[in-house]
């Protein structure tokens, strides 16, 4: 069984621009990240990535997580793992 998902950008059939309005930007923002997650993408960028821009994706990213969710949350919604 599949722990991650991407279905959002699979079903969404609104715009994708930014600045428009907050519900627009979030839909927005959900469908790039997804696509920018997708594996043949990820294949072909990772390696042109610089090490300041890794360690940028990184540390947004991880930055983000701290700032939003408790420990719990982190544990089961981007780990998907159980967590006391």
């Amino acid at each position: 069984m599949k722990k991650y998902s991407h279905n959002f950008v699979e079903t969404y059939e609104g715009m994708t621009a930014f600045g428009w309005d907050r519900e627009s930007d979030q839909n927005t923002v959900i469908c790039y990240l997804q696509m920018f997650s997708d594996d043949q993408l990820m294949e072909k960028i990772i390696s042109r990535l610089s090490e300041n821009e890794l360690e940028e994706v990184y540390s947004l990213i991880n930055r983000l997580l701290k700032n939003h969710f408790k420990d719990a949350e982190y544990h089961r919604f981007f780990l998907k793992e159980d967590h006391p």
